[in-house]
């Protein structure tokens, strides 16, 4: 993510405006806009599982997941998470959200710093937002928070089950990963081949 040049504070009107007619992608954060950079074919992978998963369990419900062209606002800044769910979305803001009951991001080097502090902050305070999960692509670590816990921090690996409360759905975490090419998930196929 790098700041935009000569991008003075923006209103989130003019910020609105002007994001439907840019090439690229932008967060407004604090009234700077920064431009978003393109993702990582595990980074992709990872968020498609998700939301194929997410899409099919929620395919008779009022609830439905978005993928990263939405934006979610939180206070006076606005982001664009990997993949979010939202529930009785408002159609009178379709290019955004500010009720998102889960927010999903998978990081990376460039991301972390501003997805584990930045985002961690603004996002608890959305008052709809009941879990926050951050996934590692270069290796295997899911780590999710949940309102109900007070944000603690809890990490599930390969083995593990994750529970998305707010939509009651249970994933294998290796499912998340499914076509994932790091370390980790060679090391696990190349055990279960064994098997």
């Amino acid at each position: 993510m790098v700041k935009a040049k000569n991008s003075g504070l923006l209103s989130a009107e003019d910020y609105l405006r002007d994001e439907l007619r840019r090439d690229v992608k932008h967060e407004l954060i604090d009234g700077c806009i920064y431009a978003m950079a393109g993702a990582s074919a595990n980074h992709e992978r990872i968020a498609m599982n998700l939301s194929i998963s997410f899409g099919t369990h929620l395919k008779n419900s009022t609830c439905e997941p978005f993928g990263s062209d939405m934006k979610v606002k939180a206070g006076s800044n606005f982001f664009y998470p990997d993949v979010i769910v939202a529930c009785h979305f408002d159609e009178s803001q379709p290019y955004y959200t500010e009720s998102p009951v889960i927010i999903v991001e998978v990081l990376s080097r460039a991301t972390r710093r501003i997805d584990e502090t930045i985002k961690l902050l603004s996002y608890i305070n959305i008052p709809a937002l009941q879990e926050y999960v951050l996934i590692e692509q270069d290796f295997v670590d899911v780590q999710v928070l949940r309102r109900r816990e007070n944000w603690f921090s809890r990490h599930f690996f390969l083995g593990d089950e994750v529970t998305f409360e707010a939509i009651d759905l249970t994933l294998p975490v290796q499912e998340i990963y499914a076509r994932v090419r790091n370390e980790d998930m060679q090391e696990f196929l190349h055990r279960q081949a064994e098997q």
